[in-house]
Parts: structure tokens; sequence; C-alpha cells
């Protein structure tokens, strides 16, 4: 089986991206910056101070990392003035701008705004929402894009036979951002994942549209009409991506199971032997995802975000330094 993170992270290497890190405060961040900046992934900006670093990872060197502190950086009101450009309309006003722009999260995302780095991580001790808002705020989405959404690269232990996952990585989706899409936002979804998939994660994507129906055989019309929301999730996006290896609706044995598929769904080109995993709504994927990395010691990288104009992606809160350097080895390659 092929080491999928130390490809991902050779990729970045060769990138040399600079990418800021939002919370200095936080010594898994401060241990990660040096980490990355010691084996040349990428180059980082972290938002902080050399005093605050010292007192929170004191045996942490910090060499070659720029500390950036957004209370005193000369760039904070021009930082300031981009905010209140992109809100105005919203009814900011320029006192309020620069109060906001202060605040880490925000500076890193006018930091990305502006061109000044290549792309941002930052949740490690902040929530997702506050994490994404700033992305929202003034990133925005890529031209074309309806749907902000994220997926996890989840990578098998090594040294561990995988038979329901040969290639040993796969993607989830979405398990972090939207609470309950509909099905044009799920065909986005899939459409997104399939790219990141491809892109990132180095595997062509066999995408499964999830339930807890196999092409029909439940039904829950009477109540929340999710399967029906699947069957529409899935036309939707074949109708968007018609090349991509792409089906369902599938329960998770008929997705990568082969006898299952096989029995379940015969003519299907997709089912036993998907890699890349849609679910229904957040609970489902959220809760897979834990499921893998906790009963299958698999490693989840992300949450990674897709659709924004430029790459921002948010750490879980239970995330370690490894899920870090990851997370920005990922962020370095979608910039490229």
């Amino acid at each position: 089986m092929k080491n999928v993170l130390e490809e991902i992270k050779l990729k970045a290497k060769s990138l040399k991206k600079t990418i800021v890190l939002c919370e200095g405060e936080d010594k898994r961040v401060i241990e990660a910056a040096a980490t990355i900046t010691k084996e040349g992934i990428a180059k980082i900006v972290l938002i902080g101070n050399e005093e605050e670093c010292k007192r929170v990872a004191p045996d942490v060197d910090i060499t070659g990392i720029t500390l950036v502190d957004p209370l005193t950086s000369d760039k904070l009101s021009t930082y300031a003035e981009i905010l209140y450009q992109e809100r105005k309309a919203k009814g900011m006003t320029e006192e309020e701008a620069l109060k906001q722009a202060k605040d880490r999260t925000m500076f890193g995302a006018l930091m990305l705004k502006a061109g000044d780095v290549d792309g941002y991580v930052s949740g490690a001790c902040h929530s997702t929402a506050n994490t994404l808002r700033p992305g929202l705020q003034v990133v925005k989405t890529a031209p074309g894009i309806k749907t902000v959404s994220s997926c996890f690269i989840m990578i098998a232990p090594e040294g561990v036979e995988h038979t329901y996952n040969p290639d040993g990585v796969a993607v989830f989706a979405d398990c972090a951002i939207n609470i309950e899409p509909d099905a044009q936002q799920l065909a986005d979804i899939a459409v997104s994942s399939a790219k990141t998939a491809k892109a990132i994660a180095g595997i062509e994507p066999r995408v499964a549209m999830l339930s807890f129906s196999t092409k029909g055989s439940g039904n829950d019309d009477k109540f929340f009409k999710s399967v029906p929301k699947m069957q529409e999730a899935t036309a939707i996006a074949k109708a968007m991506a018609p090349d991509l290896a792409l089906d369902g609706e599938f329960q998770f044995d008929a997705a990568v199971a082969p006898e299952v598929g096989l029995l379940k769904a015969p003519d299907s080109s997709v089912a036993g032997k998907a890699n890349v995993f849609v679910f229904p709504n957040i609970n489902a994927g959220n809760i897979g995802y834990k499921i893998a990395q906790r009963f299958g010691n698999y490693m989840a990288i992300g949450p990674i975000c897709q659709g924004f104009a430029r790459p921002l992606n948010d750490l879980s809160r239970g995330c370690n330094v490894e899920d870090i350097i990851a997370t920005v080895a990922v962020t370095a390659l979608q910039a490229e």
C-alpha cells in the first residue's frame, strides 16, 4: 500500500507555498509549525508573538517561522480596509472593521484575501463556525460554486490488509459543514469530493451516495424522505458530471463489499468498490468518520474545505500535531 500522506507531503514540499496558522496560542499548532518549517513542507506564518510561543511551548524551536501579531502589524489598517469594503453593504462601519480585523482568525483570512499567503489553516482551539465565518465573509466562494462543503481524506493504518479498501485511502463527505444538505447541495458535495479525491488523495474516484437503503430497498417517504433525497441527488450529480463513476443510493456494505454490491446492485459500476462516500447528512458523516478513526485506526485528514475561492481549512479541536501537519500539506496542494 502506498503511503498517501507521505506522497502529499512530498508534493507540498515541491510547491513551496506559504500557509498561515492562526492559533499561535496553541502548543500543538506551534509544534506543528516548527516541524513543517524544519521539513520544508511549507513556509509558515504563525499568528502570535515570540513571548507567547515561548510561554506556551518553551522547548520548541521556532526558527524560520514568521510570527505576526495583529495588534502590532503594520498591515492592520490595510486589512481592516479590505474587510470594510467586503462588509460595508452589510452595515459594517470602519470602526467595526478595524476591531474585527484584530481577531486572529479574521486576520488570517484577510491575509489570504490580500494574497499575502497561499492558504489558511485554523480550528485547533476554535469552533468550525468561528474558523469558517471569516472565510465566508471575505474569501468567499469560487466562481460557479454554490456550496462550500468539506470532506475527510481517510488513510488506513500501515501494515494492515484492507479487504474493502485496497488503496488504503478513502474520502468521506460532508462531515463538518452542511448539517442537512438538500439534493442539489449533496450533488455539489459529491462532485467536489471527487475532485478532491483525485487531486489530493491521488485516487480515481468512485462515488457512492449513501443511505440506509440500496436502490429503493428502504423507504421513509411518510416521515423524512431521506431516501428520495439521495436518489434525486444521485440523478443531479450524474447530470453535473456524466463521466464520473457515481451511483446510489447505497447502504455502506453495498458500496464497499463486492459480494454485497453484486447481490444488491448487480448493474452498478460503483457498487462494491466505492472509495468516495457522500453521507446523507452531518449526523451520519460525522459519526461515520469518527468510527473509522477510533475503531479502524484510520487517520482523518481534514475537514478539507471545498468551494472557497482560495484554500482555507478547518482543524478538528481534537487534532494532534500530525493532523495539523497533514492539513497544512493538503492546503498547499489546494493552492497549486
